[in-house]
């Protein structure tokens, strides 16, 4: 058992059990839970290979320093099958909104653990202070949950995952607490080490092919040419989707410019080159594409408020991406210089410490001590610029798919590619995978 560093106080145990019309409160899940103080629970419907389902409110110190201090409650969905089965911990690195299952634990037939992180949705503390929001705290968030389902599923092998932040949050989780779990499966997960991390740009200068590169910065250009006829139509559409822009029209419409080549390459392929307009293509064809890119809704007021949390990481401890500008240079009224911070997408970035010392740091311990890691990564995606680079220290295992994007999966990869992934699972969770 791991040492418990901390004392879960003696609470009232509040069971909310939901009018589902089934006596969950018969099984032994429900009676291992109940004996655990400090949580609020509801049944929930079961989902796929799950026979049952419960969302649980988990109370956690908002400084794991000051245990007796303000506490939050962070919202976790437990979906079982079998004691004797694994739990995949689903870090989501962001908000929830409701259960789902993911792939890792589909594939091994596992238990479920589905995590929203500290600070967002309904696992906000209820303080403006944002110093909280660490990779530190949300790993030792991380490590309670394990202390406490490890009471429930004392046999079980843990497994943490998540995908994108979720995969970073699992990296972290390991840098902090190396033994709280037995696998470590990070998906599409970025290591930035300075606050713009300049192999971004070195990505997108080289990424596929360069003639889809070039297609790319030239549709960039046309939208700039064609601003005067674009901003009315984005004016347009920004009213019926309830868009706002503090930050201004222009500022707003370049950086939305400017995003598109980094989400081109985070979520798009090769060929989906065919699909973007010529730059001699009518503004309103230009524009009728463009919008459909989702990245009018990226630096619109509301997705940047629902990703302050993230922004706030990002510029003090993960790290994140500018844009280069050099392709634009007379094109841009709102963006100078070379290179332009995305500082501006987050109010006040400008005046945040970023720690330059964390990630290399964490960089060497997993290339020195991050066994039993499977990393996951695209070959075309934005974010794998700054992939893991997991040295030949340890037993991990990093597999790259290749003309991947950002949403490559486990179960993207193929062959003998899919036959190793298996085969290390089946090895470090003692388990066999049906193909």
């Amino acid at each position: 058992m791991l040492r418990k560093y901390f004392s879960i106080p003696l609470l009232l145990i509040l069971f909310v059990i939901a009018n589902t019309g089934f006596a969950q409160n018969e099984t032994e899940l429900f009676e291992r839970l109940k004996n655990i103080p400090g949580l609020e629970i509801k049944a929930i419907e079961p989902q796929d290979h799950f026979t049952e389902a419960y969302e649980i409110m988990v109370e956690q110190p908002l400084d794991h320093r000051n245990p007796n201090g303000i506490k939050f409650k962070q919202q976790v969905f437990l979906s079982h099958t079998d004691f004797a089965k694994p739990v995949v911990m689903n870090n989501d690195g962001y908000g929830i909104n409701n259960n789902r299952t993911y792939e890792l634990a589909d594939i091994i037939k596992s238990n479920q653990l589905y995590i929203e992180h500290r600070y967002f949705q309904e696992s906000t503390p209820d303080t403006d202070n944002w110093k909280y929001m660490t990779t530190k705290q949300a790993a030792d968030d991380l490590y309670r949950i394990v202390l406490i389902f490890k009471e429930v599923y004392p046999d079980s092998k843990f497994v943490s995952s998540g995908i994108s932040k979720g995969g970073q949050t699992s990296i972290f989780f390991k840098y902090y607490h190396p033994d709280a779990v037995d696998v470590w499966v990070p998906y599409v997960a970025p290591l930035n080490f300075t606050r713009e991390d300049p192999r971004i740009y070195q990505h997108l200068k080289t990424v596929g092919t360069k003639e889809c590169r070039d297609k790319i910065v030239a549709f960039q250009k046309a939208m700039l040419v064609n601003r005067e006829a674009i901003i009315p139509m984005m004016k347009e559409y920004a009213e019926e989707k309830g868009y706002t822009y503090k930050m201004g029209w222009d500022v707003a419409y370049e950086f939305a410019v400017l995003e598109y080549s980094f989400s081109f390459w985070q979520w798009h392929k090769d060929k989906d080159c065919e699909t973007i307009p010529s730059p001699d293509s009518t503004p309103e064809e230009l524009f009728a594409y463009f919008k459909e890119r989702g990245e009018m809704s990226y630096v619109s007021d509301k997705d940047q408020e629902g990703n302050a949390p993230f922004m706030y990481q990002a510029y003090t401890e993960l790290g994140y991406y500018g844009y280069e500008l050099e392709d634009f240079k007379g094109l841009l009224v709102g963006c100078n210089g070379d290179v332009v911070s995305s500082d501006i997408l987050f109010e006040g970035a400008d005046k945040l410490e970023f720690n330059y010392e964390l990630m290399p740091k964490i960089n060497r311990f997993i290339q020195e001590e991050g066994n039993n890691f499977l990393y996951i990564y695209g070959e075309l995606d934005t974010w794998s610029a700054t992939k893991v680079e997991p040295g030949d220290k340890t037993n991990a295992v990093r597999m790259i798919k290749k003309g991947g994007s950002h949403r490559t999966r486990i179960r993207s990869f193929e062959g003998e590619e899919l036959e190793k992934i298996y085969a290390t699972l089946e090895n470090w969770l003692d388990l066999k995978i049906e193909r």
